[in-house]
Order: structure tokens, then sequence, then C-alpha cells
């Protein structure tokens, strides 16, 4: 970044009595300058995603994550991803009454087209198998795929196949919606010797059943419900957005599609899409049988339309990891300068919420209390860091909780001994506050629901 800084300004210079040409070339050098920031914040939060094990180390989970697919999570990583998809779970199937959640199969037998789950030694003995011609190996290996299972590339189909069932839990009366979250699988872009390789990713979705004469608005009523909930738990809310796909990457039958964004340092990523499908991808799966489909709207049967919603969580993961990172720098001398690196996750997502630590003393009575402090902690549900295990120095352990996103640490020493008095920081302020051990699991606990 710094070589493009200077060739911008030598370039300037060089271009001076050209206005038009000293122009553009300050605006590709500001590009590249952009590019270089760009890149660096970008491998910033990759190498803490794999120091502080959000990720496992290995240049594949690196890629995947900054390609939104779904990687090996580290323990931080996974409890990330679950608090991502809980809060999701609960903003959709507690915003309205008629949604219900389902689970549908990774893989259908007999199924068309899209990946499918083949058998790799079979293929093996049919080549193998000197006897065979080139014809009869390529007429087996169809027969194998043909009868193979396919993978699923996405949950609406699921929500779809399920719809007639659950009919009457509703009184054939719309709308109402199936929620489900699991894993989909997709080709990807990345490739190894030419053949395109298979990438996992995580779903959320959504299927709405509504009146035809409603699913306008109800596209509209769900876009501003999911662009909300994105940015409740965002430290710079304004990185999300939403805006309707053209007309030319609708799909087919969907009369229109809405994104919701966010702002990557790279450009902006969609974390979830809706569709307003009509009725053509219900009539499709249970082969048009209108009559079976209808549902009362009013005094009127109609075969409802569907609005789905389609989200990626690990996209979602890496923007809450993007929008939550400061990077902060702290004065140490005249000579050093650190620079702080924070994950101000939202309490509800924070994989983290406090770390125990403890000073010198009489260490086997300072253990007894953390753990009497942990267990008390863990058992309301709050999840805990048992920092007084390690050996790190207490500055140390300060930077690794705040780039792990630990909410609050907390320093039991040998007044806690004497007055159950101990330290408390503030991931946010770095204020360290005064309190009683007794208050400790109470005062979490308020800030925690003071933030849902």
């Amino acid at each position: 970044m710094f070589t493009y800084c200077v060739r911008r300004r030598v370039l300037q210079i060089r271009l001076h009595s050209g206005k038009h040409k000293t122009k553009w070339m300050l605006q590709l050098s500001r590009t590249f300058c952009t590019q270089g920031s760009e890149s660096d914040l970008t491998t910033t939060l990759l190498q803490l995603c794999v120091d502080r094990a959000f990720i496992a180390p290995g240049e594949f989970n690196s890629w995947a994550l900054r390609n939104g697919k779904s990687c090996s999570y580290g323990p931080l990583g996974e409890e990330l991803k679950k608090n991502i998809l809980e809060q999701w779970w609960n903003s959709v199937t507690r915003s309205k009454t008629q949604v219900f959640g389902i689970n549908s199969l990774h893989n259908v037998l007999n199924d068309k087209g899209g990946l499918k789950l083949v058998d790799v030694s079979a293929i093996g003995q049919f080549i193998s198998n000197e006897g065979l011609s080139k014809t009869q190996i390529l007429d087996r290996l169809q027969q194998l795929v043909h009868h193979s299972s396919s993978v699923r590339t996405n949950l609406l189909q699921g929500a779809l196949v399920q719809y007639l069932p659950s009919l009457e839990l509703v009184n054939r009366k719309l709308p109402f919606g199936l929620a489900e979250t699991g894993t989909c699988y997709q080709h990807s872009d990345q490739s190894i010797g030419g053949v395109g390789r298979t990438s996992e990713l995580t779903e959320a979705s959504l299927v709405w059943f509504c009146s035809p004469r409603t699913s306008s608005q109800w596209l509209d009523h769900w876009t501003r419900q999911r662009l909300k909930w994105w940015q409740k738990f965002a430290l710079s809310p304004s990185d999300f957005s939403s805006s309707d796909v053209e007309e030319g990457e609708l799909l087919d039958g969907a009369s229109r599609g809405v994104q919701v964004t966010y702002r990557f340092p790279w450009g902006s990523e969609a974390l979830e899409t809706l569709w307003n499908q009509g009725d053509s991808e219900l009539l499709k799966t249970h082969g048009n049988a209108k009559t079976k489909l209808q549902c009362k709207d009013g005094r009127k049967l109609v075969v409802p339309h569907v609005i789905a919603v389609k989200g990626n969580v690990d996209w979602g993961l890496l923007a809450y990891l993007f929008n939550a990172l400061q990077l902060e720098k702290k004065v140490l001398s005249k000579q050093r300068i650190h620079q702080r690196k924070v994950l101000k996750l939202h309490p509800n997502l924070a994989p983290v919420k406090v770390a125990l630590d403890m000073g010198r003393g009489a260490t086997i009575e300072l253990r007894q209390v953390c753990e009497g402090l942990l267990t008390e902690l863990l058992e309301a549900d709050i999840s805990v860091w048992p920092g007084y295990l390690e050996t790190l120095p207490q500055s140390l352990e300060q930077l690794q909780y705040d780039e792990m996103g630990v909410l609050f640490s907390v320093m039991i020493s040998e007044s806690t001994l004497e007055n159950g008095l101990l330290l408390v920081r503030n991931r946010d302020t770095t204020i360290r506050e005064t309190m009683h051990i007794s208050e400790v699991k109470k005062y979490l606990l308020k800030y925690i629901s003071a933030n849902v």
C-alpha cells in the first residue's frame, strides 16, 4: 500500500502539466491504495480467525470462509455460528404464530440431475474390468449415476414436499410457513485439475405460503423484517442494505426478488435472498394437482403463492466478523505502537461471554473460587473461558480475549478471598469495575438480556 501511495505522488508530479491525465492518475492511484487496505483488512481478519480458533488452519478453510462456504470451524467459530442460527430461528418462528420447523433429508432417491452421491469403488471396478468395452463401461456408469441419490442443493424443495402434510395443522388456512436450517451442497468455482469440486454451505430457509392477492405485500413484510434482523446485531448497521434483484437475474417462475446484502471490503454479497415464486414450483412438485393443494382464502379456495427466504449463514458469519472487527492503535512507548484488534461482537452472538482469571496469591484457594464461579455461570447458560488455567501474562491474556470477542474478563485476587470483591473489565470500554462476587451472575444476565 505504501508503494502505491508513493507512486501516486511521483506520477502526479510528472503529469502536472496535463490536467486531465493528472485527474485520471489520481483516481487510479486512489483505487490502488484502497485495494491495498481492503486486502490488508481481509488478511488480518482471516489470520485472526485462525489464531483464535474461529476456523481450523489451512488454505482451503480460509478460502471457504472468504467465499461464503462452510469450512472446518474451530470451537469459537462453531459457537458463533450456533448463536447466529439460534437467533435466526427465534426471529422467524416467533415472529408469526403459524411458522413450523421441519427437517428434510440431505439426499433424495431417484432424483434427476443435481449433485449425486456415487460409489467410487464401483467406478473403479468398471474401469479395471478388462472384459468390458468402452461402450459397456459408459453404459454401466450411466446406470450407476442414474440410480444414485442426489444431495440437496437448497432447502426449498423439502418445504414444498412437506406442504401437504402441514395443511392439516393449519386447517387449510393461509398464511403459514415452514422453516429449516441445514447443510446444502453446490458446485464450487474452485477446481482441481480442471474438474469442479463440490462445496458445502449452511442455509437458513423460510418458505411462506400465502394468498396470491397478498403475496407482494408479504414479500415486502419479510424484506423489512429480515433487514431489521441483520442490522439488529451489527456494530455498523448501515453496512447492511436491501435491493431488488434485476429482472434478467430472476429465477424461473419468480415475479420478483430482493437481496439483503452486506458491504464487504471487496464489494457487496447477498446474505439472504427473498423470492416471490408464485405457485409454479409448488404445482411442479406435486404434479399440477391443484385440487389437493388448495387452501382457504376467506371464502375462496386458492393454490397459495410461495415466498421463499434463502439465507447463507456462512456469509452472515463472515459479515458479522468484519462488522465487529475494530483496529485500534495503542502507544506503548515512544518507539512502540501496538495495534489492538477487538471483535466487538453483539452480546447475543459473542462465543464467550466472560473469561475468569486469577491474580497472584493462595493458588489453591483462588482456583477453588474460580471453579465455583465458573460452575455458577455455566448453570445460568453463560459461556465461560477458564483463563485461570493458563499461564500467560495478564496483558497478553487481555489481548487474546479482545481478539476472541469476550465481553467481560473477571480478575479474582486475594481481595476476593478477604472481602468478596473482584475486578470486572468491559471489552468495549476497557473500564475495570469493582464488584462483589455475588453480583457477577446477575450483572452479566442483565447486560446480555438488555441487548436482546
